[in-house]
């Protein structure tokens, strides 16, 4: 696919960027790992870390490639750790080229004269590893990238921090130079700080709603403390994806296995999860019984600009709402194949038109915060309902407007 030009998900951007480096030759997409291990002296490995049930990261990817490097060692190689893994990961990656390595070179199955000039039995174990955490947000991620707030670069040796400050000198941006175990944290930390800014103004918008107050103004007010800052601080639905629900879980492991009491992040993460008892909670109290009605959802990815699905609170919503025997019809700007790929339920219909979607429906949720929906004919919408709610799941939409237009309107933490 992308030898074809083509991006297998949505990343505004993305597909330009690519069509223009397969043009010019820069780029080269290849199945053969060890064509490319030989054929380069920089290798970032970017495979998944995928989740076992227990919150602790899968790394049987991150062996395998570097089994694969270790056999393919064809001069110096600098092993950059991309994908999001626990601290000392990059150690076990240095012991494990190491040891393959060595295995090969002992068996014969590796090339003796590895550096071309005779001197490979001294340098086939000529290599250094780093760690370089990425942070992409999706749906931004050129953006973040070309023009990033830092770069993290773990390394052990002055040649990997001069070979990463080379590589990234185009950019022009601060770097922060680390040790690697140090690189590794950061990243996991991180995403464990941005979710615990979502899991306390959602707490924050729970006393919101029993003491009758603001939450999106208290969040302007603590947001321009410099100190806080305004950004992940939108009460909602919680937060989904792939980076952050992983990334909780896995530095929660990470502290409990070394004896950590972490207390604090296992709150964020039951917050965050109690967020679709609080929007059903909401959608009953609005609406009553369930069973048997049409609810129009717009909004099926877990964020705006991309069409990822991956532990999107819109389908813990979807799912919980069909138990409950409701009639789904959905709508997504990018999200929908995906969806239609993931549930498959004969109370579920699809449409590209969130017109489509509202007509004869019994309410309206909105569970994505997609700019389109501010932009939508809430006069026409109103005219094609059955009941004219609107349930907010991530306040979108301003509420004196929206009444005005002659919907009962639901949001979080107003």
């Amino acid at each position: 696919m992308l030898s074809a030009g083509k991006v297998p998900f949505f990343e505004p951007g993305l597909q330009d960027l690519l069509a223009k480096h397969l043009a010019s030759g820069n780029f080269r997409a290849s199945a053969d790992v060890s064509e490319a291990v030989r054929a380069s002296s920089v290798l970032f490995l970017c495979v998944g870390t995928p989740q076992r049930d227990n919150g602790e990261a899968d790394l049987s990817q991150v062996e395998a490639v570097a089994r694969v490097i270790a056999r393919n060692l064809n001069g110096y190689k600098l092993v950059i750790e991309k994908s999001t893994v626990p601290v000392i990961t990059a150690q076990w990656i240095k012991k494990t080229v190491q040891r393959y390595a060595s295995q090969s070179q002992n068996s014969g199955s590796g090339n003796s004269d590895i550096d071309g000039n005779g001197s490979g039995t001294e340098s086939f174990l000529n290599f250094d590893v780093a760690s370089n955490p990425e942070f992409l947000q999706e749906g931004k991620a050129l953006r973040d990238f070309f023009a990033p707030d830092r770069i993290v670069c773990g390394v052990e040796t002055d040649r990997a921090r001069e070979i990463l400050q080379e590589i990234y000198q185009p950019l022009a941006r601060p770097m922060v130079i680390t040790d690697i175990n140090t690189a590794e944290i950061i990243k996991h930390a991180a995403n464990a700080f941005l979710a615990t800014k979502i899991s306390f103004i959602n707490l924050v918008a729970n006393i919101c709603e029993k003491v009758g107050a603001d939450v999106t103004q208290v969040a302007k007010g603590i947001g321009a403390d410099p100190r806080i800052g305004a950004s992940f601080l939108q009460a909602g639905i919680g937060f989904g994806g792939y980076c952050l629900p992983k990334d909780l879980r896995a530095f929660i492991h990470l502290g409990t296995d070394h004896g950590i009491d972490c207390s604090l992040l296992e709150s964020v993460e039951k917050i965050n999860k109690d967020r679709i008892d609080h929007f059903l909670c909401k959608l009953r109290s609005a609406l009553w019984v369930l069973g048997g009605k049409k609810l129009g959802v717009l909004g099926l990815a877990f964020k705006p600009s991309t069409d990822d699905i991956r532990e999107a609170p819109s389908l813990q919503i979807i799912s919980r709402l069909l138990q409950d025997g409701a009639i789904l019809h959905l709508h997504d700007p990018k999200a929908l194949s995906n969806v239609k790929e993931s549930l498959k339920d004969d109370r579920l219909s699809f449409s590209e038109s969130p017109y489509e979607v509202a007509k004869k429906a019994h309410a309206l949720l909105l569970l994505t915060e997609w700019e389109d929906y501010k932009e939508l004919d809430w006069k026409r919408i109103r005219e094609s309902m059955e009941v004219p709610i609107i349930v907010d799941g991530r306040n979108l939409l301003d509420p004196v407007q929206i009444r005005q237009a002659g919907f009962e309107y639901f949001s979080i933490g107003r």
